[in-house]
C-alpha cells in the first residue's frame, strides 16, 4: 500500500513539473517571439497555459480541486440570493448610515476645532 501511495505521490510530482515546464515553456515563447504580432503571441500561450492545466488536472491534487470545484458550484446553487429590491434597499441604508455618520465626524471635527481655537488663542 505504501509503494502505491508512493507511486502515485512521484506520478503527481512528475505531472506537476511536466505542466510547470509546459508553462514556462509558453512564456519562454511569449518573449521570444517578440516580433510577431501580439494576437499570435497570446494564442499561443493560451494553448501552453490550457495544456498545461489539462496537465495538472489529472494529478491527484488537480482532481481534488476538480472535485472541490463541483461541490463549491453545488453549494452556490443552494444559496439564496437576495432580490434587486432587497440590494437596492440594503444599499440606500447603507448609503444613509454613512451619510449621517460622516455628518456626524464633520460637526464633531468642527466643534473640537473650535475647542482648540478658543484654548489656544
Amino acid at each position: 500500500m505504501a509503494e502505491a501511495a508512493e507511486q502515485n505521490s512521484s506520478t503527481d510530482t512528475v505531472k506537476l513539473i511536466l505542466a510547470l515546464l509546459v508553462l514556462m515553456a509558453g512564456l519562454a515563447g511569449f518573449y521570444y517571439f517578440a516580433e510577431q504580432a501580439i494576437l499570435y503571441r497570446v494564442l499561443g500561450l493560451v494553448a501552453f497555459v490550457v495544456v498545461a492545466g489539462g496537465i495538472a488536472l489529472t494529478s491527484s491534487k488537480g482532481r481534488n480541486l476538480t472535485s472541490f470545484m463541483q461541490a463549491s458550484k453545488t453549494e452556490m446553487r443552494k444559496m439564496v440570493w437576495p432580490t434587486r429590491t432587497e440590494t437596492i434597499q440594503t444599499t440606500m441604508i447603507v448609503l444613509v448610515m454613512v451619510l449621517i455618520v460622516s455628518i456626524f465626524l464633520w460637526l464633531l471635527d468642527m466643534f473640537l476645532g473650535w475647542i482648540m481655537k478658543m484654548i489656544i488663542g
